[in-house]
């Protein structure tokens, strides 16, 4: 039995290193907008993208990840945002996806951002991750894994892609671009979620996003605004797309390294 889901994102303006506030903040967005049963919020909506995140990243089970789940289990949805996390001496930007039963799935971002120096304080992941939600296969990604087409190549495993990200204001026509491209070229819906505002050392300018397997826009935020948008995502729709236009049975074979 094919089913649809109501997906909401939050394009969020991120007070820098305030995780009480942007908490506050996002809870207020995600009971403003009631209804949906998968809400999506920017890559590290906590604190902002913390390059240093030494005495700023959270423990794996931090007060970040219990507010997730205390709001998924308050609303009845899901939850998902990335979050910068301490295990020891190590640090990972790490996207959580909790549901409403509190089971909890993450991912590590796989492409560190060395143009910023991400990679200089934080551990690359070494896994694709793919969870399922309410009849639902999401691949999960953060912010410049967007730019790695091969490492999201949908290999039959997934329904939907969902990227969490603090993408420059200077580079958004990119984030626009490769979006619409990942959903096409991977016949799945797309979840781009990005914050706006600015911190210490960048601009953002939103472009969230949920875009159709045929690179249709089905919802999206205004640019440099903060709001909560939503759509309808449907899997009668996908596979009946997928079978009257076959694309990924023709897709090449290949491993992806992931130890590299």
């Amino acid at each position: 039995m094919y089913v649809s889901m109501k997906i909401a994102v939050f394009q969020q303006d991120i007070v820098w290193n305030n995780p009480a506030e942007n908490r506050r903040k996002a809870a207020e967005a995600i009971r403003k907008a009631p209804g949906s049963e998968l809400y999506v919020l920017p890559e590290m909506f906590s604190t902002g993208f913390v390059t240093e995140p030494e005495g700023i990243a959270e423990n794996h089970c931090g007060e970040t990840l219990g507010w997730m789940r205390q709001i998924s289990d308050e609303t009845g949805a899901a939850l998902a945002g990335s979050v910068a996390v301490a295990d020891g001496t190590r640090h990972y930007n790490r996207l959580y996806f909790v549901s409403p039963d509190g089971n909890t799935v993450w991912y590590d971002k796989r492409h560190l951002f060395t143009y910023a120096g991400e990679d200089k304080h934080y551990v690359a992941g070494t896994r694709r991750v793919i969870t399922e939600y309410g009849g639902v296969r999401f691949l999960l990604q953060t912010c410049y894994d967007l730019r790695f087409p091969v490492f999201s190549r949908n290999c039959g495993d997934y329904d939907a892609v969902l990227y969490v990200a603090s993408w420059p204001e200077s580079r958004i026509n990119v984030w626009e671009t490769l979006l619409r491209a990942r959903a096409i070229e991977n016949q799945c819906y797309v979840v781009g979620v990005n914050r706006t505002g600015s911190d210490p050392t960048c601009t953002y300018g939103g472009g969230s996003a949920i875009i159709d397997p045929r690179g249709r826009t089905l919802a999206a935020c205004k640019p440099r605004t903060e709001e909560t948008v939503s759509a309808e995502i449907s899997m009668e729709s996908l596979m009946a797309f997928r079978k009257k236009f076959p694309v990924l049975d023709d897709s090449d074979i290949f491993e992806v390294n992931l130890e590299k």
